[in-house]
Order: structure tokens, then sequence, then C-alpha cells
């Protein structure tokens, strides 16, 4: 591209809807409802509405780990939101969240229920009202909050950065998938380094911080996200790799995965989860064995 092709930024920006890419028809530059929706409410106390994207299963693994505890209070409903068609944009949803993202949760064990938005709020809310996974030591716990708020600052590199620029994005721009591939390299040798000299994030404790770093860079280390492994050379990060695989072998982070996911194997598709025996009898394997694929 020469000097005189290259884009010029017009004096105020105006929104394009031609503008393309993958997520093109969902993003608009203004907040709020765009359409009355009411919010479903289930049984439990806990609602959560959300999509198996990395910040959705950030939640329901949480949720999930929080039972295999045996704390019967975390029991959840967990409603699909299809952001494809704008669900969050609903009224019901914007009154959940009203910056319109997934995941939201509704605490109804409160007067008046409690909206906790931001996956990072959450899995501080959960852990905090029931008193698990964040350390009590007061160095410990700022420990992990540290990591927690490190996690929810960087992951918009890889995800809205990277993972857009090199697989989402209508063209592919050099310098943006370097610029951000360089610096998704850098927070994996941030990890890398730690993780050399921990089991986990915390130490030997097993916390809100995994929980929420996993969904992302253990996706990316074990080749789940963006078709990108080879690119990045991640095996080079073996401690990474040796922390994302421990917990990738936990029985509730394979649970917490699959809720609200619409993508890959429909075995591991549990697009609503409601009680402990869905992931026997609702996954979208056994749904449609029992009523035929949708068309």
């Amino acid at each position: 591209m020469d000097e005189s092709s290259a884009y010029q930024p017009p004096k105020v920006w105006t929104w394009k809807k031609e503008s393309g890419g993958t997520f093109a028809s969902i993003n608009r530059p203004t907040a709020g409802a765009t359409h009355e929706k009411e919010r479903p409410v289930g049984e439990h106390p806990l609602q959560l509405y959300s999509l198996g994207t990395p910040n959705g299963i950030k939640v329901t693994v949480m949720f999930e780990e929080l039972l295999a505890l045996g704390v019967s209070g975390a029991e959840y409903d967990a409603w699909y939101i299809d952001i494809g068609e704008g669900d969050q944009f609903g009224s019901g949803f914007v009154e959940a969240n009203p910056n319109s993202k997934i995941p939201a949760l509704m605490d109804h064990s409160t007067t008046p229920p409690t909206r906790v938005f931001e996956s990072g709020a959450i899995l501080l809310y959960l852990a905090e009202k029931f008193g698990q996974f964040i350390p009590t030591d007061p160095a410990m716990r700022t420990e992990c909050l540290s990591w927690l708020f490190w996690q929810m600052g960087s992951a918009p590199f890889l995800g809205g950065g990277f993972g857009h620029f090199y697989k989402y994005a209508p063209i592919k721009v050099e310098y943006a998938i370097d610029r951000y591939a360089m610096e998704v390299k850098r927070q994996l040798d941030v990890l890398d380094q730690h993780l050399a000299n921990n089991q986990f994030m915390c130490g030997d404790e097993y916390t809100i911080a995994d929980i929420a770093i996993w969904p992302w860079y253990g996706a990316a280390v074990l080749g789940r996200a963006y078709d990108a492994g080879e690119f990045l050379d991640v095996e080079s990060y073996k401690n990474v790799v040796r922390w994302a695989q421990q917990i990738d072998a936990r029985k509730p982070v394979q649970r917490g995965r699959i809720v609200n996911r619409t993508m890959g194997p429909l075995a591991e598709q549990l697009r609503e989860r409601h009680d402990a025996s869905d992931f026997d009898t609702n996954t979208q394997d056994k749904i449609e064995a029992r009523e035929g694929p949708k068309e």
C-alpha cells in the first residue's frame, strides 16, 4: 500500500453498516435496548444469561466448581443468549446488563434481585458470596485480584485484537496481525514465567484467577482459539501448556465449558442448563436423537 492509498480518517467518524466482518451485524455505536423481550427466570435464585464464549465459560466453570464442592446454594439456571440474533439488545437483558454483553447474572436471593455484569465481577461476587476460590490470606487475596484484573485488561488484546484481525476481519491486515500477535506472545510469556514457579496463578491454590484466565489463554495453548496455535507457537510456552492441561482435566471445568455452547461436537453443546441432570440428558446430540435435527 503506497502513501496515497493509505486510509485517512475523516474529521468526524460516522457509522457505516457495510464495513463488514464476522460480527458487523451486531456491532453498533449506541447503547440501550433495540426491542422488547422479557428476560426468562427459572426456579433457582441464580439466573445466568450467557453464551459459551471465554467470558461466559468463566462463570459456568465457577458455578460447576462450586457445585462440585457441595455448595447447594450455587444451583443455577443458564439461559442461552444468541448474540447473532441480537438477544443482548432485548429490554430484559439490558436491564441485567446495560452494556449489552454476556454474561449477566441476576441473584434473586436478595430483595430486590442483585444484578452483576462483567465476568470478572461475577466471579468475585460468587467467590465472596460462597467463600470459595479466593484466598483468605490478605497478601494472596491481593495477588489473586491482581491476576483477575490482569486477565480483564489483557484478554481484549487476545480476542478483540489478535482474534479479530487474524480470524474474523474481512481482510487480512499485516500491521494489525503483527501488532496483536506480538502482544499476545508477550502475555503468554508473562504467564509462562509466572507458572514456572507456581502450580496455579496463586501458588498452589486454584482460584478465580485461574478460572478467569483459563478460558482465554488455556484455550489458546490447547489449540482451541482462532486456529492460531501453530502461528503463535503455543507449544513453546510449556508452563502455560502444563497449567492449561491440568485445569482442562477437572470435571467441573469439562462441564462448565459446554454450558450455553453452540459450536463444536453436538455432545459438547449444552445450550441451556437448568439442572445437573441436563449434562446427561439434554446435550444437543441427545436432543437431536430424540427430536431430529432442526432445519
